[in-house]
């Protein structure tokens, strides 16, 4: 479960909060019946409800990034929100833009090749380019080596790649926020755990022979 609280149908009391879990939860109180749409259990909005206005913030960065106004393709909005995902290890964020990709028309093949992209011969220059800077902003902090980003400008404006850049940060934000609260698919233990020798095993140097 959540490592914060949940708020509660009955406790909310901020008119944002309460119109987003009318939106996704319907008259339920969606911490005593949980579950969203896309089969997530809906925790991530309970928990960042602890804060109104961090809900509103986040609520608005939604907006920002569906607004009609973007200039950027969604298609490669998505590309990249669905690798950082993948590359902070959240399976959350990463699960719910693969459905997004979906959504939007790109194929399985393109889908299921964003985990190990650099040997997938499916994606175009374009999306190369746009998965390149990912894990240049997810994976290296920023750091970003100049042919990546003439690559991005032999295709993209000044103000898509702001766009790229801001949205797929967001989303790292958010990768990155769902696992250290364990929020939806990413409330799972860590697997980097140390497995039990047997048990006449001493606990010397592996090189030790024994002389």
């Amino acid at each position: 479960m959540p490592r914060l609280r949940q708020v509660s149908k009955g406790e909310a009391t901020d008119e944002t909060i309460l119109a987003t879990y009318r939106l996704l939860f319907g008259e339920r109180d969606p911490v005593a019946e949980p579950g969203t749409a896309t089969g997530t259990t809906g925790d991530w909005w309970t928990v960042f409800a602890n804060s109104p206005d961090v809900f509103k913030h986040a609520v608005r960065g939604f907006g920002l990034y569906r607004d009609p106004a973007r200039k950027l393709d969604p298609v490669l909005r998505e590309l990249g929100q669905t690798r950082a995902g993948w590359a902070k290890g959240s399976q959350f964020v990463f699960s719910q833009h693969c459905k997004s990709l979906r959504g939007l028309g790109v194929s399985e093949e393109k889908i299921a090749a964003v985990p190990a992209w650099t040997v997938a011969s499916c994606f175009s220059e374009q999306e190369r380019a746009v998965l390149a800077y990912t894990d240049c902003l997810t994976l290296s902090a920023g750091r970003t080596p100049e042919p990546v980003f003439a690559a991005l400008r032999g295709f993209l404006d000044d103000e898509q790649i702001l766009e790229l850049t801001y949205l797929t940060c967001l989303y790292d934000m958010h990768a990155v926020m769902s696992r250290a609260l364990r929020l939806e698919f990413d409330d799972r233990d860590d697997p980097v755990v140390e497995v039990a020798a047997p048990t006449d095993f001493a606990g010397r140097d592996f090189l030790d022979t024994g002389r």
